[in-house]
């Protein structure tokens, strides 16, 4: 009788601890790509993207020629492709839904390694096979206005 609560009660702390063990993993998995931040080495994910009234402003000066940046919080990438020609596409990739993590020459997820074209947001390599929407730049004097 003894052998069988002590087995008892070892089947319980083992289920108690596995528990507690999934609900750990599922908690580390929501820090991932897909929250928002970006991972990038141009365009610090927010860092110069600002809420304006009718849509995201972001500073000409914060998107390099040949590159771009990432306004995480607005789900937005900005590029310009050639000097003085701005471009905007939704952050989220159509592979899964993550957010971009860089941008280059190419926009490129990190998440599954989709890269999409600086220039129209169209897919240079999958898994992706949808191009990214595209956005609305104005420009109004040293800021982009993107909606």
């Amino acid at each position: 009788m003894t052998h069988e609560i002590a087995e008892s009660t070892r089947r319980s702390m083992l289920a108690a601890s596995g528990a507690s063990a999934a609900a750990v993993a599922l908690t580390a998995c929501g820090s991932g790509a897909s929250d928002g931040s970006s991972s990038g080495s141009t365009g610090a994910a927010g860092a110069s993207g600002s809420a304006a009234a009718g849509g995201t402003s972001v500073a000409k000066a914060d998107v390099p020629v040949g590159g771009g940046t990432i306004l995480a919080d607005a789900k937005v990438v900005v590029t310009q492709p050639s000097a003085g020609d701005y471009k905007a596409f939704s952050a989220v990739c159509t592979h899964q839904g993550c957010i971009v993590s860089s941008v280059a020459s190419t926009i490129d997820c990190a998440c599954h390694n989709s890269v999409f074209s600086i220039s129209d947001g169209s897919v240079v390599s999958g898994p992706a096979t949808s191009a990214l929407p595209a956005k609305t730049v104005t420009t109004n004097g040293d800021n982009l206005t993107i909606s």
